[in-house]
């Protein structure tokens, strides 16, 4: 007699981040000894600044590394409380903010606290697909709205106005991921109060912060203490791989997601905490990494045109470029993989951040080293030369 089939969950049948895949692809190429330009994966290509490598160094030798509270250090959270003070002039009390594992680990924590199974969360399309992915898993609807280059790729009270049933939450990420746009003082005001009239809640993604080429970001938290607000140490300090994350947490929220915390995650790894309370020490550093990232982007605006990828996004902040490629293909995903194997030019399909519209958009990642940025310019130039695309 054969054993009864076991059972597997439906919320895992989510589709995959694509540009985890591409890494994947990219690494395989590396192993067989062939040479990849990374321009898929969103990740600095630069190690934690020194003074947090050293704070790492001594927590090591120094400290047994047992949880912390499920909000984080207190030290660890007084300084992001700081932060908010010295750059954006705001008065954020320490005991609203909760450090978390990555901003992944906010995003999941901000979900759980704020809606139940069947609520309606609007997220823009293009954008950041684990939104979309981890609202399904655990049985919200994601009400993709589709935002024109004329909008920023951005949402806007009148987008909102044609969603026919009622929203409960609204995605906001300024820059955003994967166009680089930002909603600027006026616009996050205007969305802030159509959302405060109707009950939505707004999550603000801010990751981005610290990574803009003009205007600073403004952050929703400037507007109201309603939104939740969800950052990382991964960007602007260069520590993706410490898997540190904070948000600012409402205060009809504090007790729900400190239990959720402590059930989920019991605390965010303390070697990471202890080491993310000197990456404030370390602006000058990562203001250094920030004007590279502005010298690849300028590279990037002149030769993407002069390649054939001449219909790009303005890439306010991050460090993306997204590029319409549908003069090229109209297939991004085979187009991507070709440029894998053709060009040894790793970059992200844009079905990943739009599955209506993204067949014909490409994501450029310029995180990396500037002579890597430069060479993958060039190749791109000689592959299209050739037919390519």
């Amino acid at each position: 007699m054969g054993a009864k089939p076991l059972k597997v969950a439906r919320r895992g049948a989510i589709p995959p981040f694509i540009v985890m895949d591409v890494m994947r692809a990219a690494n395989e190429r590396t192993a067989r000894g062939e040479g990849v330009l990374h321009l898929e994966v969103g990740q600095p290509g630069t190690p934690a600044p020194a003074k947090v490598l050293e704070a790492a160094q001594r927590a090591l030798s120094e400290n047994k590394l047992g949880y912390t509270d499920a909000f984080g250090l207190p030290a660890l959270r007084q300084r992001i409380a700081e932060h908010y003070r010295i750059t954006y002039d705001l008065a954020v009390p320490a005991e609203r903010i909760a450090v978390t594992v990555g901003a992944s680990g906010a995003i999941l924590l901000s979900l759980l606290a704020s809606f139940d199974p069947g609520d309606r969360v609007a997220l823009v399309a293009p954008g950041y697909p684990c939104y979309r992915h981890m609202l399904t898993a655990i049985g919200c609807e994601p009400v993709v709205i589709e935002s024109e280059l004329e909008q920023r790729f951005q949402p806007t009270p009148e987008l909102l106005e044609r969603v026919e049933r009622p929203l409960q939450g609204l995605f906001v990420a300024s820059p955003s991921n994967p166009a680089g746009t930002m909603v600027d003082r006026q616009a996050m005001a205007r969305l802030v109060a159509y959302c405060a009239e109707r009950g939505i809640r707004i999550l603000s993604d801010e990751i981005y912060h610290g990574i803009t080429y003009g205007e600073p970001a403004v952050s929703a938290l400037a507007f109201t203490d309603q939104a939740i607000v969800i950052n990382s140490f991964s960007k602007y300090f260069s520590m993706t791989g410490w898997r540190l994350g904070w948000m600012v947490v409402p205060p009809d929220l504090l007790r729900a997601v400190e239990r959720l915390a402590q059930n989920l995650f019991i605390s965010a790894p303390t070697l990471a905490q202890l080491a993310g309370i000197a990456a404030f020490d370390c602006r000058e550093d990562c203001d250094a990494l920030v004007a590279a990232y502005a010298r690849n982007r300028a590279l990037l605006l002149e030769r993407l045109p002069k390649a054939g990828f001449d219909r790009l996004a303005p890439a306010d902040g991050a460090f993306y470029i997204y590029a319409d490629v549908g003069r090229l293909t109209n297939d991004s995903d085979a187009f991507c993989k070709r440029m894998l194997a053709e060009a040894g030019v790793a970059a992200t399909p844009g079905i990943d951040f739009d599955a209506e519209r993204g067949h014909r958009f490409v994501r450029f990642s310029f995180a990396g080293a500037e002579a890597e940025i430069a060479e993958a310019a060039e190749r791109l130039t000689d592959w299209l030369a050739r037919g390519a695309g």
